[in-house]
Order: structure tokens, then C-alpha cells, then sequence
């Protein structure tokens, strides 16, 4: 159906772009007139949510987003950060949670899509992503419709474009019922000195749209990505982008040529808003105006509307400052490789935007306002309530190794082989790790020795309970993850899912886990150079979890001194680094309770981010000097979780001395700030650990079984068979 361009504003159609009536009131003083359908479109999308981050901007404003090694932090399309011989990882996380649950095949792939356009607008070559999904419970009846359909859209788009999926994570919860979520990450390389942005300059010169055609597809996509859900969400199915990752890939190679040419002053991801938001993000940041020509767009559907065409969220698209004199040679890279050029406006300078169709002036608003006065809350928040203690011996008397093999084979914890191997993971030629350990590793083209790491965390349970602390775990697990595998971690990016921000106890989780996350990120100096707030996650006035996920990059100096997860021979000393008191012993929220026991209780494990410094620096250091010769950081499921995934990685079984105090409570306790590290046993006996940081040999490597202090042994074969079979089983395979 094709939307005209003339319609009539009334307080309905004000509601139904979902601006509420004071917001409509600000831009009527603005603008000092009744605004366009189109204008009003354009207020619409510029103003959600998604796009003006206007419950979230005061206290984003409070996160670290600067260091020495950050060459672009956020407010761009992508985070920048040295990597030492003029490279630069170029990295971001996005959501594309509501897509993915009206259409999850192509909502799922187009954030593939969108967030590795993020990274090459940037001049940066993708060379790896990552996805952190969450969903409802097994026994949902959509679940796995949504699991499958969004495996096979993550894997589709980026096998098909051509990077590697080096890890992430999966997670089920009856709170992502109704709203599962889809964060995807990318990152790419670039040189330092061949960096692009998205600030227009110069005045009168060609406004160029490149790449695929636009349709009708993703019409108010960032609205609805801005909105709760109801029943009657089906009727949305038409907002959900279409992807092509066969043009997505023309469209790197073209971009990356034309950048070599010298003939880009600036450009612009066309995501969420599509035309709108990268046409007023450009001449904003520029201070210039602009001035649009939609005639000249190149469309691939008949009689689109001025609206239609301004909204659009067809993929594989963007929008680009040219040199003039530089004009013949970009159109022909273009053409070349078979994708759409034209020059649909110019900048100006009166920092007006104007849109123009068919002969007809359907858009003269103040660009600059059109980002800069959009609304900005400062919402209501309640302090949230945290859980009391768990009481003293209120545990049943489980066994332990029943209790493992539970755990291994429960949803949240089995083996995600099932996901992974549908995803590309070797493309490129250049992944050190298969997913599955503590972090994703690629070598750096180019380089020697060079790698970076990857990995995204988040424990929503924790969050939860106690959204600081959460918030606070979420970074320190990433860092963790990272130094596990002996990398230096550089820098994160995140992405914010939560509920509804007008409810003051929703917005009190968001402003604590924004708390908890700066506060990590200074003591960690891992700053926040990108990322994402996905809000409004509720369905039916029901809203999910709080899920602050966080995206981490690491470099790693010399691969062949990167650790692994699996145990590498037998016979040598499994050392616990990093325990409070003896072992540990934290149950509050953790996994033991939550997927054996099916109870929620207690505050999450607090983290003690200097000691997490220290134990991270320490492990790192082992590390590299060659003594740890595999290591791993305990997280779900706690200490036994970790000795068991050790196992099975290598084949190789482990004796564990039987600890003092509660056997449940040490193996299955989930205290933070802990690694387990093998080393051959002089080395432990030589090695002398940091003050405050303990060393305690647990064990040995030995034979075909893992044995938990006096529980039964279980064949590292029995441990696999539980491990791997519940995924397959779940999708029916």
C-alpha cells in the first residue's frame, strides 16, 4: 500500500508514530507550524528511543569512554582503538531484539548486516563477530521456532558475507517469552591513518547514496524497535528488514575501494531510520545543512511516498560526502561491482534540512535540532531491593557428582556446539580458537605474532538481584574471559537491554547497572567505546530480564603464548588462583540453584574489582612467561562447571582434593575473581604469587575421569554425553 504524502495530523496518528503529546507540543514550538506526514515521520524516528537514547543520555554521559589507546569513542558508528603498528580494532555491539522476534530469520540477519556495515563505514575490514542471544524457556511453544529461525539468520548473513563468528553466548529464561533478545557484534581492522566518520564538511558538495535500492521493507523499524509489545504483534511482521549478504559483500569491497581513492570526505551507515538518520547525522556533526532530492533515489518498488522512502530500512545501504572532482571515479568503483550510485542532494549552509519530491518541498526542518533538542529524561527511579542472605545451612544434602552432570546437561549450561557449528567459525583463515572457550582469538593479518580476543558477558540473574553488583560482574567477566586466554583487555562496548524506562523500578536497574559498569570499566581501565540501548524490552507489560551485555577486545602479543581452555597433559598441578578464603563458596543466584534446585535466592556473589585487577595481571603474566599451560575462569556453575568443561575440552580427567568445609557450597559456589590454571608441578612449587592474590593447589591431571573431592569419579565420556546431548535433543536433531 502506498502511504500519500498528505495526511492529516491528528493526535492518533501523533500516538501511533509514538511521540507522546508533550513531545509533539516541543516540536510545534520548534518548528513554530504543524509539521508534513513526512516531517512528522522524521521527528518520529529521530526522536524514539533507539535512535535519541533519551531515557538513557544522563547517565550514559557517566561511563569512561576515553584511555590511551582510544583513537574514537562513542557517537560514531563504531568504536576505535589502537593496536600498536598503525592498526586500529574497530569495534561495536547493536540489538536487533524485536525484529527478531516478529521475523527471527531476517531480524536476526539484519543485525548481522547492520552491525558490520557499522564497522566498515568506519574503513575497517570485518575479521569477526559475535552474538549473545537469549530466549524463552524450552518448553515455550515458540522457542524453538525463534531459536532456529535465529541460528540460521545469524549464520546465513554472516557465512554468506564472509567473517568468522569466533563466540558469544545463549541463554534460555521464561522472562525473553515474549521479547527475545539478538545482540550482535563485529569488529574490523583498519590502519590509524585511513579512519572515515560521519562529520559532513564543505559547502555544495554531492550527498551520494550507494548501494542496494530502496523499498518499503523496515518502514518505522526504529519506532517499533522503541515500543513495547502486545497481541497484536504479527501485525508488525511488515517493519522487519530484508537482508542481502551477497550485496552487503559488493558493498564492503566498493566502499573499501573508493576509501583507497581518496574520495570520501564523510560516511554514513543507513540503519535504524534509514534516509533520515544518516542524512541529519551528517550535516549536524558538520554544522551543515542538507538538501534532499528523493526523485533521485533509487527505489525498487512503484509509487513509494516521500515518507516511505525517508523511513525505509532496506539494507545494504549508505550515504556518503563525496570530493566532486572524484565524482567519475566513485560511480565507476560502483558500478564495478554492480551496486546503485547516485547523487541525491548537496550540503548547504543554512543548517537546514530540506526534502524534496517530486517537485514539492516536503521537509524544512532544523537539522541540528532535529538530534541535539530531541527529549532528554531524567526518569524517575526507585533504589532496587536486594535479596537477603541465603540462610546457614538451608541446603539439601545433593550429591555432587549427580549435581554436575545436571548441570552439564541443563539448558543454560549445556554445550552450545549445536549454534556454533552452524556459523562460519574458520573463515578467513585466521581463528586461533574454536567457540566454546573463554574467548574467541584471531591473528592479525599482516603481523607475526599478533591476535585479538574476543568475548561478551552477562549474568541476568545477577542483574537482577542486584543490578550493581550485576552491572559490575558483567565487566569483570569480559576482562576475565580475556585474560584468561592471556590478552591484554583493551576496551568494550555494550548493549543495554531492559524493560519499559517509565516505570521507576526498571529505570532503577538501568541506572545501577550503568553505575556498576563505569565503576568496573575505571578500575579494570577498560572504557566503553561503543554500544547500544535496547529499552522497552516488554511484552504484555512484562519485561525481561535486565541484560546489560558487554563486548570486550583484547590483544594478545604472541599468539603461541595464548592458554586454552583443556587440560594439556597429565600429571601436572591444577592450581585455584584468585579464591577468597579457602576455595569459595557463594550459592546465592548461581546456577546450582537456579537450573538444579529451581530456586532464585540470595544477593549475587560481590566483586572486588581491585582484587580482580590483581588476579587477572597475575594470570596473564603466567601466561606468557609459559608456566600456566592451560586456564580458564570460573563463572556459571563455579568451580566444578570450570574443572569439567577443562576436561571434556582435552580428554583428559583430574583428581580434585577434597576440600574443607561444605563440598556443594565450594564446588558449586560462584565467588568471582577466580581461575583455574594447570601448570607442570615445579613450576607450582617455584611459583610465588602476588601478595593477596592466593595459590592453591586443588589437584592433578590425571587419566580418563574428573573426581570432586570424595564424590564418585564421572568419565570425562559420561561428562561429554551429558554435555552435548541436550541442544541437539531440544531442536529435535
Amino acid at each position: 500500500m502506498t502511504i500519500p504524502n498528505d495526511v492529516k495530523i491528528t493526535p492518533e496518528l501523533v500516538a501511533a508514530h509514538g511521540l507522546k503529546p508533550d513531545e509533539y507540543q516541543r516540536i510545534l514550538d520548534l518548528i513554530g507550524r504543524e509539521p508534513s506526514f513526512t516531517e512528522l515521520g522524521i521527528f518520529s524516528a529521530m526522536w524514539n528511543e533507539h535512535c535519541s537514547y533519551k531515557s538513557s543520555k544522563k547517565w550514559l554521559r557517566t561511563l569512561p569512554t576515553s584511555g590511551p589507546r582510544v583513537i574514537q569513542g562513542p557517537g560514531e558508528n563504531a568504536g576505535v582503538v589502537d593496536i600498536g603498528d598503525g592498526q586500529a580494532v574497530v569495534f561495536k555491539m547493536e540489538s536487533h531484539n524485536h525484529p527478531s522476534y516478529i521475523e527471527p530469520y531476517q531480524g536476526a540477519a539484519t543485525g548481522v548486516g547492520g552491525i558490520l556495515r557499522d564497522v566498515f563505514t568506519m574503513g575497517a575490514r570485518p575479521v569477526a563477530a559475535m552474538n549473545a542471544l537469549r530466549f524463552g524457556e524450552p518448553d515455550h511453544p515458540k522457542t524453538r521456532h525463534l531459536v532456529s529461525g535465529v541460528v540460521a539468520g545469524v549464520g546465513g548473513y554472516g557465512n554468506s558475507f564472509g567473517v568468522p563468528t569466533v563466540g558469544g553466548e545463549v541463554q534460555f529464561d521464561a522472562r525473553y517469552n515474549g521479547n527475545c533478545l539478538v545482540n550482535a557484534f563485529a569488529a574490523g581492522l583498519a590502519d590509524t591513518d585511513a579512519i572515515f566518520y560521519s562529520k559532513a564538511s564543505g559547502v555544495g558538495l554531492p550527498v551520494v547514496y550507494l548501494g542496494a535500492k530502496t523499498g518499503r521493507d523496515g518502514v518505522g523499524g526504529a519506532t517499533m524497535a522503541s515500543a513495547e509489545f502486545d497481541e497484536s504483534i504479527e501485525e508488525k511482521r511488515p517493519t522487519v528488514q530484508v537482508g542481502d549478504p551477497f550485496t552487503e559483500k559488493c558493498l564492503l569491497e566498493a566502499c573499501l575501494e573508493l576509501m583507497a581513492s581518496g574520495a570520501v570526505i564523510a560516511i554514513q551507515d543507513m540503519g535504524a531510520a534509514g534516509l533520515t538518520c544518516s542524512a541529519v547525522e551528517m550535516g549536524a556533526k558538520g554544522d551543515l545543512g542538507i538538501r534532499l532530492d528523493l526523485d533521485r533515489v533509487p527505489v525498487r518498488e512503484e509509487r513509494m511516498s516521500a515518507y516511505e522512502m525517508m523511513l525505509s530500512e532496506s539494507q545494504e545501504r549508505m550515504l556518503m560526502v563525496l570530493r566532486p572532482e572524484k565524482e567519475q571515479e566513485a560511480e565507476a568503483i560502483f558500478r564495478k561491482w554492480g551496486l546503485d550510485f547516485a547523487i541525491v542532494g548537496e550540503t548547504t549552509d543554512d543548517l537546514r534540512f530540506r526534502v524534496f519530491h517530486q517537485g514539492e518541498e516536503v521537509a524544512d526542518l532544523p537539522i541540528k535540532e532535529l538530534g541535539d533538542e530531541a527529549p532528554e529524561y531524567d526518569r524517575p527511579w526507585v533504589e532496587p531491593k536486594v535479596p537477603a542472605p541465603l540462610s546457614g545451612g538451608d541446603l539439601p544434602n545433593i550429591d555432587i557428582a549427580d549435581a554436575l552432570l545436571s548441570l552439564l546437561g541443563s539448558p543454560n549450561q549445556s554445550s552450545r556446539r549445536w549454534v556454533w557449528e552452524q556459523y562460519d567459525t574458520l573463515i578467513q583463515g585466521n581463528s586461533l580458537q574454536l567457540p566454546g572457550g573463554d574467548a574467541g582469538v584471531v591473528r592479525v593479518e599482516g603481523h607475526e605474532t599478533k591476535a585479538l580476543a574476543f568475548s561478551s558477558d552477562v549474568n541476568p540473574r545477577y542483574c537482577e538481584a542486584d543490578p550493581f553488583e550485576g552491572g559490575k560482574q558483567a565487566v569483570a567477566e569480559c576482562w576475565r574471559n580475556l585474560s584468561a586466554t592471556g590478552a591484554l583487555p583493551l576496551a568494550a562496548t555494550d548493549n543495554l537491554n531492559f524493560g519499559n524506562p517509565e516505570r521507576p523500578e526498571i529505570m532503577g536497574q538501568l541506572v545501577h547497572a550503568i553505575k556498576g559498569i563505569g565503576e568496573a570499566c575505571r578500575a579494570l581501565e577498560f572504557s566503553i567505546v561503543s554500544g547500544n540501548v535496547s529499552l522497552y524490552n516488554e511484552t504484555s507489560g512484562r519485561g525481561i530480564l535486565p541484560t546489560p551485555t558487554i563486548g570486550g577486545v583484547g590483544l594478545i602479543d604472541d599468539w603461541s603464548k595464548m592458554a586454552r581452555v583443556g587440560f594439556a597433559a597429565e600429571g601436572e598441578a591444577i592450581v585455584l588462583v584468585g579464591a577468597p578464603g579457602p576455595w569459595g563458596g557463594h550459592l546465592g543466584q548461581s546456577a546450582l540453584l537456579r537450573d538444579v534446585l529451581g530456586r532464585r535466592e540470595g544477593p549475587p556473589p560481590p566483586v572486588d574489582l581491585a582484587h580482580e585487577k590483581r588476579a587477572g595481571d597475575f594470570v596473564r603474566e603466567l601466561i606468557r612467561s609459559g608456566i600456566a599451560t592451560a586456564s580458564h575462569d570460573c563463572s556459571d556453575g563455579g568451580l566444578a562447571v570450570a574443572l569439567a568443561e577443562m576436561a571434556m575440552a582435552s580428554g583428559i580427567g583430574a583428581e580434585i582434593t577434597a576440600p574443607e568445609g561444605n563440598a556443594v557450597e565450594v564446588f558449586f559456589g560462584e565467588d568471582q575473581g577466580r581461575y583455574v590454571l594447570t601448570m607442570p608441578e615445579h613450576a607450582f612449587a617455584a611459583l610465588a604469587a602476588e601478595p593477596g592474590i592466593a595459590c592453591v593447589r586443588i589437584g592433578t591431571t590425571a587419566g580418563a575421569s574428573l573426581k570432586l573431592g570424595m564424590a564418585r569419579a564421572i568419565s570425562v565420556a559420561e561428562l561429554k554425553t551429558a554435555h552435548e546431548g541436550w541442544f541437539p535433543a531440544f531442536m529435535g536433531q
